[in-house]
């Protein structure tokens, strides 16, 4: 395997494909995850894996101190300030920066029962109108926010069954009865007998695409007749400005395979 001049960062499961991608290619890279979690998901992967959040500083240093060559930006669509810093560090050092884009499916589905929003206190907002009983399958990042303007409504969370996520939980005031710790993603069927259970009035969900099983996340919503409230994916934005001229931007998995193939090619 070549010396890792690459520096891949995202705990995603398509950070997880892009760098089995490079290791079919023999090409060294390290892979940066938030948490534990992370690096569990990254268990059998050739490259180095670095564990820990770094601020704009701190991931310029790294790379910096690693002679990063290239970085691979295959972190959450909605981690916005994540990017935002690996933005900022590659302008600063000089690296070339490619962004991974995960596919979005948010134009396959519409129905009046489907409510796109951009915004937690929108989602909210519309969440009062609608019901009592919310599922939220957002993940534990903005759990506290949720809890906090939904606080007149039965709120339950399905999360990751980590340690830290539980204990963020219980500090946001969730009982037992509102905690389903689970590792997605899941069928269509698995999530309309889980809706079912939890006797949700409505969902509220993010724009996860294919890997985050997005669909199998709305279709039960509709075969139950409840709403789904859907938080529409941010801008990256840097400066006030949208990224579009700065980085690479790739867009799927079949298009970062080509793209690549291609540089490993002109290597």
């Amino acid at each position: 395997m070549t010396t890792s001049l690459i520096h891949v960062f995202g705990g995603t499961s398509d950070a997880r494909q892009i760098c089995q991608m490079l290791d079919e290619a023999g090409t060294g890279y390290r892979l940066s995850v938030a948490s534990t979690a992370g690096v569990q998901q990254a268990g059998g992967l050739k490259g180095e894996i670095v564990c820990g959040r770094m601020d704009v500083d701190q991931m310029s240093d790294y790379l910096q101190q690693k002679r990063v060559k290239q970085v691979i930006d295959a972190s959450h669509p909605y981690a916005e300030l994540l990017s935002q810093n690996i933005f900022q560090a590659c302008k600063r050092l000089g690296i070339s920066l490619i962004r991974y884009e995960r596919t979005s499916e948010i134009d396959e589905v519409s129905h009046p029962l489907i409510h796109r929003v951009s915004t937690i206190d929108q989602a909210c907002h519309l969440a009062k109108q609608l019901g009592k009983r919310v599922l939220l399958t957002t993940g534990s990042k903005q759990l506290a926010d949720y809890v906090k303007q939904l606080s007149d409504m039965t709120v339950m969370a399905r999360v990751l069954p980590t340690a830290d996520v539980l204990a963020l939980c219980e500090a946001c005031g969730l009982t037992v009865d509102q905690i389903f710790a689970l590792k997605g993603p899941f069928s269509a069927e698995f999530n309309l007998a889980m809706y079912q259970f939890c006797r949700a009035d409505m969902v509220i969900t993010k724009e996860s695409g294919a890997q985050g099983g997005f669909k199998q996340k709305v279709e039960p919503c509709l075969t139950l007749g409840i709403p789904c409230i859907i938080v529409c994916r941010p801008d990256i934005l840097i400066s006030g400005d949208v990224v579009t001229n700065d980085i690479i931007k790739v867009s799927g998995l079949a298009e970062m395979a080509r793209f690549l193939a291609q540089q490993i090619y002109q290597e």
